[in-house]
């Protein structure tokens, strides 16, 4: 096969996928909305089940809807009817995803909710199968043919089922009124979680706080960069700040040829330096770092100094 087949192929699977997706728009109608209304004032959780690739696609809403302030878990229709449906409580709203809707292991779990009294969405590619039937809600899902060339591999099912898990659980954060706080809160770990949380006072009071007066020699203005290690120091007048000196303010002063020992710390500075509030998020700082093509910034509150943030805190970090 050349190369050209390969895109053929590949370009083909993504149009049949996004023509089975763009289809789901007909079938957002009042029984989605009342998917929505009943999960919204459901008192307990949603339980989510399916086998086969349904399955794969259900752990995935179930993971979205505990990162998105609605609680969920996954429970494999076939461990449901050996134990597991114990986990399963009357106030918990079930929604059930099936292809064909007509599983062994879903006939047979199907009744068993029902006698529990949960309320029963399905989310199926056959509404008048024995889940659609059996379903207090029926989304469907259904679509013409899979983009496998045998019409076998769930591949545009799949791909409608995971597009309709993901307007619920969307319609059902935006209802809740869900924020960047509220995320925040739930997704503390990785560089995500540091994106929305991390302060700039998380990092920079771990640093050194270099800073010379506007009269302070070249040479100790050396010193205190050099001996800080974050690459500037902040310049003050009497204990106000009135600039920044940086390794590039010092090399490009070299440059100049001029007598060094008469050098002070006014001569070599850059006034207005960029500065970030203590409380800003350190998102904010590397924005600002990047669109100025920096490396530090100086911590101020009311123009009175705190410190340094660098790159090099947040790249640590990982906030990247």
């Amino acid at each position: 096969m050349n190369k050209e087949n390969i895109k053929k192929i590949a370009i083909s699977t993504l149009d049949e996928e996004a023509e089975a997706i763009h289809g789901l728009n007909e079938h957002i109608n009042d029984e989605f909305v009342h998917a929505v209304e009943v999960i919204l004032e459901a008192e307990g959780r949603v339980i989510v089940t399916g086998i086969g690739k349904s399955s794969d696609i259900g752990r995935k809403f179930a993971a979205t809807l505990n990162s998105t302030g609605t609680p969920a878990f996954f429970l494999h229709a076939a461990d449901a009817i050996h134990g597991d449906l114990g986990m399963v409580r009357p106030n918990d709203v079930v929604v059930c995803l099936s292809k064909s809707g007509d599983t062994p292991e879903i006939k047979v779990l199907l009744p068993l909710i029902k006698a529990n009294g949960n309320v029963l969405i399905g989310i199926v590619g056959n509404p008048q199968s024995y889940l659609g039937l059996q379903s207090n809600i029926v989304l469907n899902v259904h679509v013409e043919h899979e983009a496998c060339p045998n019409n076998l591999v769930p591949t545009a099912s799949t791909a409608a089922q995971l597009a309709m898990c993901d307007a619920l659980a969307v319609a059902l954060l935006t209802a809740r009124g869900f924020t960047t706080q509220d995320f925040a809160r739930l997704h503390p770990g990785g560089a995500l979680g540091k994106k929305l949380y991390l302060r700039v006072s998380d990092l920079y009071i771990r640093n050194e706080k270099p800073q010379v007066e506007l009269n302070t020699p070249l040479t100790q203005v050396i010193i205190e960069i050099s001996s800080k290690r974050l690459g500037c120091t902040a310049v003050l007048d009497n204990n106000q700040l009135v600039g920044i000196i940086t390794d590039g303010d010092l090399r490009r002063m070299l440059q100049k040829n001029i007598e060094l020992k008469n050098v002070v710390a006014s001569d070599v500075m850059t006034t207005m330096p960029k500065t970030i509030h203590p409380s800003s998020l350190v998102a904010d700082a590397l924005d600002i770092m990047r669109a100025h093509n920096i490396t530090q910034l100086l911590v101020t509150e009311n123009n009175t100094y705190l410190g340094v943030i660098h790159l090099h805190d947040i790249l640590k970090e990982g906030v990247v």
